[in-house]
């Protein structure tokens, strides 16, 4: 057996998925609205992790697919060690889409957002059968002149002195858009809802928005391989990703093989 075959995949707690988010994503930050939280194992140790949890706007997201507000869940984080297996991206996400259907049948569409910013244009999502649906260029996440990166529905959580927005605050000091795109995956369960959509074919994403780790990619060739980093999932890629969990205690019943 390979050893991308024996990852085992299974739940774990949120405390444990935030660790673990906190040590391997490239953002180190992590979200609190998670839901469900599954680890990645290799020989029982834990190596990543992905988090699934609502959409920031939940409802107008349920607006633009056509579905209720329970039927869908975003990928909000995927975190994993350079010590897991080549493929080992694709392998837990196939095998945690499958724990997910058969786990909550009512679910329709999973989501995710590729950080074509600060990572890649989604190479993973489309292995695992992810549907490109669409792409903006970067507004969100502003370069502060410390450097620092946030997502500004972030800072407009907060109020400064005068009413003003931390956003509007921080665009007035300095802050400016990183450049880049953003790209909205979609993966159905329902394949009939699915029919109703249509998507973007990788070459027929224009070259400038083709982007890895945060460069042009050198080639219009679809690569076959990628880093877990590539992908970062969730609406604000920087700020709004989930977190994963390393606890090992949930086994037994709660595990799913690689089978």
């Amino acid at each position: 057996m390979s050893e991308v075959k024996k990852l085992v995949i299974k739940p774990i707690d949120s405390k444990s998925a935030r660790k673990i988010v906190s040590i391997y994503h490239y953002s180190k930050k992590s979200t609190q609205n998670s839901q469900i939280n599954l680890g990645v194992f290799l020989n029982e140790k834990i190596e990543g992790a992905l988090q699934f949890g609502p959409s920031i706007d939940k409802r107008r997201m349920a607006q633009n697919l056509k579905i209720r507000f329970n039927e869908s869940l975003e990928l909000n984080r995927m975190a994993f060690s350079d010590r897991l297996p080549k493929n080992s991206e694709s392998r837990a996400l196939g095998v945690s889409l499958r724990l997910l259907k058969k786990k909550y049948p009512h679910l329709k569409v999973i989501i995710s957002f590729a950080d074509a910013c600060q990572c890649g244009d989604g190479t993973i999502y489309r292995a695992s059968g992810f549907k490109l649906h669409s792409y903006k260029k970067n507004t969100s996440l502003l370069k502060l002149p410390t450097g620092s990166i946030v997502a500004d529905k972030g800072l407009n959580n907060k109020v400064l002195s005068g009413g003003q927005r931390g956003s509007s605050f921080a665009k007035a000091n300095g802050a400016t858009p990183i450049s880049g795109f953003q790209m909205k995956y979609l993966y159905f369960f329902d394949k009939e809802l699915e029919k109703r959509f249509k998507f973007i074919e990788f070459k027929d994403i224009p070259s400038h928005v083709k982007m890895y780790k945060g460069q042009k990619r050198a080639s219009s060739v679809e690569s076959g391989t990628t880093s877990f980093q590539e992908v970062g999932g969730g609406e604000s890629p920087t700020d709004a990703l989930q977190s994963c969990d390393n606890s090992a205690q949930n086994s037994g019943k709660n595990s799913i093989g690689s089978n």
